[in-house]
């Protein structure tokens, strides 16, 4: 697909652009409406292929959660291996689709690999993700920023007052949640590992804050995102923090998300998850 279009999209799902705004945009590109309404569910996420992992597989378990919040009752998706144990705990942070099936599904893959695996909803508050795209933009055009990752930080808290936890918590997250994960990196002195997926980073000046080990992932044709990284490589080798980074070339913004056809790299994705589930791991151990 023409890499302008996929931009287009990219913009779109991540700045305050009107739907009928990027439809006139999109058939520009394409040139004309009808073609632009037939790319676009080659575009848009399909969460009928979401399932990888079975609900109702033997070898996990998973439950609907609540916890306290800063502010409110946060909502969540737990799931972690059936043998009885204590694992190692990673909080899995959504894209900006809030917690939907594609979520859920990482969550169980994670149980799948070992670990107690906490999704929680950013948008509880409102009370939880809604199906309509349009309302769920506007919901995250709301939300405060610090209040939001102060809720993350309590679902950490949760996580190790779990029996089945090993009181060690790491964090993976992707494109919105990718920069909320190396945001719990800056502001959790107790957080062991941090895998953000082509998540924005932070600022240079707070990078000697982070305790956690860091892995990095990021797609070769994601210019935007990737235009921080350089900053950010060089503040983390300053302030001596362990890190991993992979860029994948040829892959897109959001390569690892198997709902949304034109982006998902399955190379890369296998190859991201085989480190990231490594990487985890060895530092929640």
């Amino acid at each position: 697909m023409d890499q302008r279009i996929i931009n287009l999209f990219d913009e779109y799902t991540h700045k305050p652009l009107k739907r009928d705004d990027f439809l006139k945009r999109l058939a520009k590109l394409t040139g004309s409406m009808a073609a632009a309404l037939t790319v676009l569910p080659l575009l848009e996420v399909n969460y009928a292929h979401a399932e990888t992992v079975a609900h109702q597989d033997d070898r996990i378990k998973t439950e609907s959660v609540t916890f306290p919040g800063s502010d409110t009752t946060m909502k969540g998706y737990l799931a972690r291996p059936a043998a009885a144990g204590n694992y190692p705990s990673v909080v899995v942070i959504h894209e900006n689709r809030g917690l939907n099936p594609h979520i859920e599904d990482i969550t169980r893959r994670l149980a799948i690999a070992g670990f107690l695996a906490l999704a929680p909803d950013a948008l509880s508050a409102a009370g939880g993700t809604p199906a309509d795209e349009t309302q769920m933009r506007e919901l995250f055009g709301k939300l405060d920023a610090q209040k939001t990752r102060e809720n993350f930080e309590k679902a950490l808290d949760y996580l190790k007052t779990r029996p089945e936890s090993n009181r060690k918590v790491g964090c993976v997250g992707f494109c919105w949640g990718g920069a909320m994960a190396n945001q719990l990196a800056v502001h959790y002195p107790d957080l062991k590992a941090a895998v953000p997926f082509y998540g924005r980073q932070p600022e240079a000046a707070d990078v000697p804050n982070i305790k956690a080990a860091v892995q990095l992932h990021y797609g070769g044709l994601d210019e935007r995102i990737n235009a921080g990284i350089p900053a950010y490589e060089e503040a983390l080798k300053k302030a001596g923090v362990p890190y991993e980074l992979y860029i994948y070339e040829g892959a897109q913004h959001a390569f690892n998300n198997d709902t949304a056809p034109t982006r998902y790299n399955e190379a890369a994705a296998k190859l991201a998850w085989e480190r990231t589930t490594k990487f985890l791991k060895a530092k929640l151990a």
